[in-house]
């Protein structure tokens, strides 16, 4: 299988990490001794994932200087970069469509998510919808379900609004976009990410997966130390998980 190209979102401003992120991006927060967009490209390449598109803003020539091409790390990196221009998660996703073709997975620029990409691809492959989200269970563990999932489709995504009774799963953080959902919206715009999905759960065109594994994300204090002994191999992670929030939930 050839792996789609992957767009990270990471220009954001990361507010919720304080001085951490006061003179550098989120994407450089030192984890487990390594910048932690280092630890994201190392996991893309072990997914097979050849292509990358980092979506920056927020001190974007840091990035740079840290990724460079990606080749250290086995995967094509290039850069969409909005500046001083706001545009939220899905602008910068359509600013950056012309470098990632028809199709592609979207990752947040603060997860870590150890999944099967090839199986997430297949599905959306097999689905024949516009995108596709991963999902997981969520006894409420973490934050309030937003996701009313059955059968491999997304009934209902509703971040804004959501009804915990009904919405047992919420967002993995981890999705596949064509370039067809995203092109509805006015070139220039700023919207939300969670305002597209939910969009297309409404008219039937959301596919979703429900995914097992474990994620991980650096937006919060509490999330950044969780994620510093998953990857230094402390055996503490596991337990800590279960307070921890997908990023795609936030």
């Amino acid at each position: 299988m050839s792996m789609l190209p992957v767009a990270v979102l990471a220009g954001g401003r990361a507010t919720r990490l304080g001085t951490l992120t006061a003179q550098q991006p989120k994407s450089l927060v030192r984890v487990a001794g390594r910048p932690f967009i280092h630890w994201q490209l190392n996991l893309l390449a072990q997914q097979g994932v050849t292509e990358a598109v980092l979506c920056v803003g927020y001190f974007a020539e840091q990035i740079r200087d840290a990724v460079g091409d990606g080749r250290e790390f086995g995967v094509a990196v290039r850069y969409s970069c909005d500046g001083d221009t706001l545009r939220g998660t899905g602008g910068a996703v359509k600013h950056a469509l012309p470098l990632l073709g028809r199709a592609f997975f979207v990752l947040y620029g603060d997860s870590y998510l150890p999944c099967s990409f090839a199986a997430v691809q297949a599905s959306y492959e097999a689905s024949g919808a516009a995108a596709l989200m991963t999902v997981v269970r969520n006894p409420d563990r973490w934050v309030k379900g937003n996701v009313v999932y059955r059968a491999g489709r997304i009934i209902e995504y509703n971040k804004r609004a959501p009804r915990p009774s009904d919405m047992a799963y919420i967002d993995f953080g981890l999705g596949v976009l064509s370039a067809d959902a995203v092109e509805t919206h006015p070139a220039g715009a700023a919207f939300d990410l969670a305002d597209l999905y939910h969009e297309l759960s409404l008219r039937g065109e959301l596919a979703g997966l429900q995914v097992a594994g474990r994620f991980y994300e650096i937006g919060s204090a509490q999330g950044l130390a969780a994620t510093e002994r998953y990857l230094a191999n402390d055996p503490r992670a596991a337990d800590e998980l279960r307070t921890t929030i997908p990023a795609g939930s936030r």
